[in-house]
């Protein structure tokens, strides 16, 4: 058995985790590390100038067009309007955390928050390159869940929803301008899935590295 040892995990690497058990816990371990490709640069610009944007109309004390027509203004939804804190929650080294008794870290880092009454809700922006698949949206399922799950652990009470703003290019005007086209889907949160992957990381990082081998990792010694 390995050395018991503390971990710092995140949603991105939690989805590895469901990905390939084995690449997880090599990399946790810091015995290997699975190769990344290069990162395109314009999802993180679109990430950037859409959180500008929303900051805007939140300055104003109104949601933005993308929400004004949608379920958001029914249920008298407003933005999150305590910018110091959200500037932390977005901080992709802070972020929301959550430490449990033997000091593993779960930490995520949010896009935006709507607020109803005294509960959150978690809005998360998307960027992509061509119209959404009919099950798109579930592929984040475990994501939004661990948003929620961390706010609640930090005392917040959430809604048992939360929000995907899904941006698509549909065309570019004469003037030169793109046009997205927005989807907005709503998500019904699970927290106990999110304990439930969170409880099973640890548990499998304070095991053997597991030998079932993916492509990535085929040749990598455990």
């Amino acid at each position: 058995m390995p050395e018991t040892k503390t971990f710092k995990l995140s949603p991105s690497s939690l989805s590895l985790m469901q990905e390939c058990p084995r690449c997880f816990w090599l990399t946790q371990h810091e015995v290997w590390k699975r190769p990344s490709g290069i990162f395109p640069s314009l999802p993180s610009g679109m990430d950037r100038i859409l959180k500008e944007h929303f900051d805007r109309f939140r300055d104003k004390g109104i949601l933005p067009p993308e929400l004004a027509k949608s379920e958001c203004k029914d249920m008298k939804c407003n933005l999150f309007n305590e910018p110091e804190t959200l500037k932390i929650w977005r901080n992709n080294f802070k972020g929301i955390s959550f430490e449990d008794k033997q000091g593993n870290i779960l930490h995520g880092a949010v896009d935006n928050i709507l607020q109803k009454g005294k509960k959150l809700i978690v809005l998360d922006y998307k960027t992509r390159g061509y119209a959404l698949k009919e099950d798109t949206h579930e592929h984040y399922q475990t994501q939004l869940d661990i948003y929620n799950f961390l706010l609640r652990k930090n005392s917040y009470e959430t809604e048992d929803f939360a929000f995907l703003l899904f941006y698509v290019p549909k065309e570019v005007l004469p003037t030169g301008e793109v046009i997205f086209d927005t989807t907005l889907k709503k998500m019904i949160i699970d927290v106990k899935n999110a304990e439930k992957v969170w409880k099973d990381a640890i548990k499998l990082l304070n095991g053997d590295c597991p030998e079932e081998k993916c492509e990535w990792c085929m040749n990598i010694e455990g």
